[in-house]
C-alpha cells in the first residue's frame, strides 16, 4: 500500500500575507496637499486684486484738518466798460475810408463814406414831390385869396343895392301914406327889397361854403406836405448815413473796411471802445452758480499791486459746464490795461472756517464729490469709499463725511477706472 502524503501545492509559500506600509501613503498625501497650498498661495499672490493702474502717474493727497478759505480764482480778461457797436445802416460800395483800426476818434468824426445811387434817386424823387406839393398849396392859397376878394366885391355890391332899395322902399312908404302912390307900387317896392335881401344872404352862404371847402383842401394839402417833409427827412437821413460818422468818442476797434468793398445793411464794421474804463469778463464752473451774487467782492493783482473788484453781472446760461460773470473795478483800475489782457481774479464767497480738507483735483469732476479712492496702509491698493463734500475752492475741498484726517486719497482723474470698486496700484 502506498500512503499519500499531503504535499502543499507549488507556490503556496509565496502567497503568504504581509502587513501594509501606511506611512508612505500618508507622506504622499501630505506632499500633495503642501504642493496644492503652495500653488494656491502663488496663484493668490499673482492674481490681480482689483483694476491694475500705474502708480507713477497718480496724484495722491492726504485729508487733514485746516482752515478752509472760501474763495475761488478765475482767469478774467479785460473788456471796455462801455462800447458802441458800429453796424452798417445802409448798403453800398465803400468810396472813402478816413479812419484806421485802433485810432482814437472824436464824436462826429467822419469814418468812411459809401455810395448808393438808389438812395440818391429816392432823394431826388421826394424832393420833387415835396416841391410840387408846396407849389400846389401856393396856388390854392392864391386862388382862395382871389375868391375871397371876389366874394367881398359882390357882397359890397349887394349891400349897396340893398341899401338903395331900402331907401327907395322907405320913400315909397311915406308917399303911399300921403296917397301919392298906389298900394301896388308899394308892394312892388317891398318885393324888390326882399329880393335884394335874399340875394345878399345867398351870397354870404356861398362865400362861407366856398371858404370852408378851400380851407379843408388847404388842410389836407398841408398834411400831405408834412408827410412828404417827413419822408424827405428820412430819405435825406439815409443819404447822410452814406457818410458814416463816429457816434461816440473812443478807440476804434475791429475796423477793417477797404475802398471798393461792398457792405450790406446790418453788417458789423467795428466798435468804439472807451479807452479809459474797463471791466473784467470771466468764465466760472457751474458748481459755483448758486453761490455767486451781484455785489460779491474780490481782487486782482497787477505788478504786485491789488485792485478791488465786485461782481457787476451774472449770466446764468450754462455752456459746456460754465457760466459767465462780469467784474467791475471799485476803487480804481490798473494804469495799463488793454482789451483782451488776462488777469487772475480772486473772488470771496464766504468767511474762512476750520474743516477737514482735501486738496482739489480732477477726481471731483468724475465722481461729483460722492466717492473717492482711499489708499490702504501698504499704498498698493485703493478702495472706493462714499464721501460727502461741502464747499470747494480752486485748491481745497471741504470734507463733511467719509474720511478721517490722515487718509490718503487719489486726486487724479477717475475717468479710466469706470465703476471698479478696488484698484491695484503697480509700482
Amino acid at each position: 500500500m502506498h500512503i499519500k502524503k499531503n504535499i502543499p501545492p507549488s507556490g503556496a509559500a509565496m502567497d503568504t500575507a504581509l502587513p501594509r506600509r501606511r506611512g508612505k501613503g500618508v507622506a504622499i498625501a501630505l506632499a500633495a496637499l503642501a504642493a496644492t497650498a503652495v500653488c494656491a498661495c502663488a496663484l493668490w499672490a499673482w492674481m490681480p486684486r482689483g483694476l491694475r493702474v500705474e502708480g507713477a502717474g497718480l496724484r495722491i493727497g492726504q485729508a487733514a484738518q485746516g482752515v478752509f478759505v472760501d474763495e475761488i480764482v478765475v482767469r478774467a480778461s479785460a473788456e471796455p466798460l462801455n462800447a458802441v457797436i458800429l453796424d452798417a445802416v445802409e448798403s453800398g460800395r465803400v468810396e472813402e475810408v478816413f479812419a484806421t483800426d485802433g485810432a482814437l476818434v472824436k464824436k462826429g468824426q467822419l469814418l468812411f463814406r459809401i455810395s448808393n445811387p438808389q438812395r440818391n434817386l429816392e432823394l431826388l424823387a421826394r424832393q420833387s414831390e415835396h416841391a410840387v406839393s408846396i407849389f400846389n398849396l401856393s396856388n390854392l392859397r392864391v386862388a382862395q385869396e382871389a375868391s375871397v376878394s371876389e366874394h367881398r366885391r359882390r357882397l359890397d355890391d349887394l349891400r349897396f343895392a340893398l341899401d338903395q332899395v331900402g331907401k327907395q322902399h322907405a320913400r315909397n312908404a311915406r308917399l303911399a301914406a300921403q296917397g301919392y302912390i298906389s298900394e301896388v307900387a308899394l308892394e312892388e317896392s317891398a318885393d324888390r327889397l326882399a329880393q335884394q335881401q335874399r340875394a345878399l344872404a345867398r351870397e354870404r352862404q356861398a362865400a362861407a361854403a366856398e371858404t370852408d371847402v378851400r380851407r379843408e383842401a388847404e388842410r389836407q394839402l398841408e398834411g400831405a406836405i408834412r408827410g412828404l417833409s417827413s419822408g424827405l427827412k428820412l430819405v435825406s437821413a439815409t443819404v447822410d448815413a452814406l457818410a458814416v460818422r463816429a457816434p461816440a468818442e473812443g478807440r476804434l476797434t475791429n475796423f477793417r473796411l477797404q475802398v471798393g468793398e461792398s457792405i450790406a445793411t446790418g453788417k458789423n464794421i467795428g466798435r468804439i471802445d472807451d479807452p479809459r474804463r474797463f471791466k473784467l469778463s470771466a468764465s466760472v464752473d457751474e458748481y459755483y452758480l448758486n453761490r455767486m451774487a451781484v455785489g460779491r467782492t474780490g481782487s486782482v493783482k497787477q505788478d504786485e499791486r491789488g485792485y478791488a473788484v465786485a461782481i457787476g453781472a451774472i449770466y446764468p446760461q450754462i455752456k459746456e459746464g460754465r457760466f459767465g460773470i462780469e467784474l467791475v473795478f471799485k476803487d480804481g483800475q490798473p494804469p495799463v490795461l488793454n482789451p483782451g489782457q488776462s488777469l487772475d481774479a480772486r473772488i470771496t464767497l464766504g468767511e474762512p472756517a476750520r474743516a477737514l480738507l482735501l486738496p482739489n483735483g480732477a477726481f471731483i469732476n468724475d465722481s461729483g464729490g460722492a466717492w473717492v479712492y482711499v489708499l490702504d496702509a501698504t499704498g498698493r491698493g485703493a478702495q472706493r469709499r462714499a464721501v460727502r463734500v461741502g464747499r470747494r475752492s480752486n485748491s481745497q475741498i471741504e470734507v463733511l463725511e467719509g474720511l478721517a484726517a490722515g487718509d490718503r486719497v487719489i486726486l487724479s482723474s477717475y475717468a479710466a477706472y469706470g465703476n471698479s470698486p478696488r484698484l491695484q496700484i503697480t509700482q
